[in-house]
């Protein structure tokens, strides 16, 4: 709620600081002493356009703080957070806003900077103000439905529900839709490459091995020529190994004759036996370089071929097998395609089912909270001298765009305000004192569901007075058990329901005129409310019609 307000510098306020309660609090006042002011000075808090003229003449800039004090769970906090301003929630709210002279305004937040936009968007859910030119609250039909479903106690979750499990299957079934359309436009070329892959079939690890035996055939090819020449020297019976054996021999039969012929022969069959050796060698060696010219051109066909492949696919040759695997993959799924869409597509249909039945039950709520809404305003018309007035809410469903996690339908107040007349929106229909009157029927009949913590009516009793006067007080204090409600009138019938009354009066020094505001003392309030019964003069007879006022309320 509204806690405190301060002005400084605003039209004919020099300053002024107001500190209010909760439940009804009345401002009151002659005609012209400055009761507009005091709005005006709110309403530049709550992001109204900052205009130079509300400055006070000679003053250089023209301040205003508004107080406020709401529980951690009102809306307000959540603006702020969106705005990034550090606000923890049920910290106590200091909107603070100055306009200078030659033009221009700034503003904050617990003194944080913040825009005029971002105040409008706080003031939206802090204040609601209703007078002769409301155009905001219970006249905009787009929160007409919020304000059905919580006069009906409505339960909106399972259609939210329903409604976003029904775009999910929606969309799951789309994005499908749309991947088969693109698989399916690539299906010749998927069925070409799996085809030439498969024929293939590519190995992991194949190009290393493929390349390291065509390395190792290729060195067989270079050296089987000099292998072939090493071995006829060292093989054969002309061959160096059979020349050392056939020397070795003859050598024998003369080694007894020296020692030195001994010794020689050690060596020489030292010299069988390695080269004996080298021969075995050589043979291991030319069977690990043999290869087939045949197998070597296969296995380069094969390499090539590889590697040609996985340059076309834009791949490592090793990565082939895998994608080979994926192309399989996305090939099955397509020609699968059609039995997982029907699947999706009855899974969207059913789902769009439960949204339908869940919006169904819904708009059905919604048709029995408006009969009683209905009767609930019709009850509070008669007594605001709007008897020959009907109320009715309408229902519409909405197109199927319109459709969403609140439900089908649309829901709009109207009014007819003569026997015969047709309904229109209450905004188009009502005059300034009639509209005014509506908004406090309804605002009753929906016990203040939706609404703001702080709510103001200007000069709601405008052009009636006796029992239509106390028929709106009476029903401003039951909406203040609710509510913060703040009411400019010149009723005393109203006033007199007040919870506290503060006085506007404008003073003239000869030099200066300013408005002043003060709370009244009981007895001083006994007296103003004296004083708007009998006018200039109060009499003994107006004081005590006003005890007799102030007693019943």
């Amino acid at each position: 709620m509204l806690t405190n307000l301060a002005i400084r510098d605003v039209v004919l306020i020099e300053a002024l600081e107001l500190d209010f309660g909760d439940g009804l609090a009345a401002l009151t006042g002659e005609t012209g002493a400055g009761k507009s002011i005091l709005l005006d000075a709110l309403g530049l808090a709550l992001g109204a356009r900052a205009d130079s003229g509300l400055v006070r003449q000679g003053a250089g800039q023209a301040a205003v703080t508004a107080g406020f004090d709401l529980p951690s769970g009102h809306p307000a906090f959540a603006t702020l957070d969106e705005a990034g301003l550090a606000v923890e929630p049920g910290e106590a709210l200091t909107i603070r806003r100055i306009v200078k002279a030659d033009g221009g305004s700034r503003a904050w937040v617990n003194d944080q900077p913040a825009s005029a936009g971002l105040l409008r968007e706080l003031g939206q859910r802090l204040v609601e103000i209703h007078g002769q030119h409301d155009d905001r609250g219970l006249l905009d039909a787009r929160g007409h439905r919020d304000l059905l479903d919580a006069f009906g106690r409505l339960d909106r979750a399972a259609v939210a529900t329903a409604f976003r499990a029904w775009k999910a299957a929606a969309e799951a079934h789309a994005d499908a839709e749309a991947a088969l359309d693109t698989a399916q436009r690539d299906q010749d070329y998927l069925t070409h490459a799996v085809d030439e892959l498969t024929r293939f079939g590519p190995e992991p690890g194949e190009e290393a091995i493929l390349s390291e035996r065509r390395a190792g055939m290729q060195k067989g090819a270079r050296l089987a020529e000099d292998l072939a020449l090493v071995n006829e020297h060292l093989d054969g019976s002309d061959g160096a190994l059979a020349q050392l054996r056939q020397a070795a021999r003859r050598l024998d039969r003369l080694g007894a004759e020296h020692p030195l012929l001994a010794e020689a022969l050690a060596a020489l069959d030292r010299a069988v036996i390695e080269a004996g050796e080298a021969e075995e060698k050589l043979g291991l060696a030319g069977d690990a370089l043999a290869f087939d010219p045949a197998r070597l051109e296969a296995d380069e066909t094969r390499l090539f071929e590889l590697r040609a492949l996985a340059r076309k696919h834009r791949v490592q040759p090793d990565e082939l097998a895998a994608l080979a695997a994926d192309l399989a993959g996305r090939l099955a799924a397509i020609e699968a395609g059609g039995e997982g869409l029907a699947a999706l597509a009855a899974a969207e249909a059913s789902a769009r089912a439960a949204y339908l039945d869940a919006a169904a039950t819904l708009s059905a709520g919604r048709e029995l909270a408006a009969a009683r809404l209905d009767a609930a305003v019709a009850a509070e018309l008669a007594p605001l001298k709007l008897d020959a007035a009907r109320f009715r809410t309408r229902i519409e469903p909405l197109p199927d765009t319109g459709w969403g996690a609140a439900g089908q339908d649309r829901v709009e107040f109207l009014i007819s305000t003569n026997p015969g007349a047709p309904f229109a929106p209450l905004a188009k229909i009502a005059s300034g004192g009639e509209l005014s009157r509506f908004i406090l029927a309804l605002k009753v009949a929906l016990a203040e569901e939706g609404g703001a913590a702080t709510m103001i009516f200007d000069e709601i009793d405008r052009g009636v007075g006796g029992a239509v006067a106390s028929a709106i007080g009476e029903r401003l204090a039951r909406l203040a058990t609710r509510a913060q409600i703040l009411v400019v009138t010149h009723s005393p019938q109203v006033a007199a329901r007040a919870a506290r009354q503060f006085l506007i009066a404008k003073a003239h020094d000869g030099h200066v005129t300013r408005t002043s505001v003060h709370a009244l003392a009981p007895a001083e309030r006994h007296e103003e409310i004296a004083r708007m019964l009998s006018g200039a003069e109060v009499t003994d007879e107006a004081r005590a019609q006003a005890r007799r006022l102030l007693e019943v309320a």
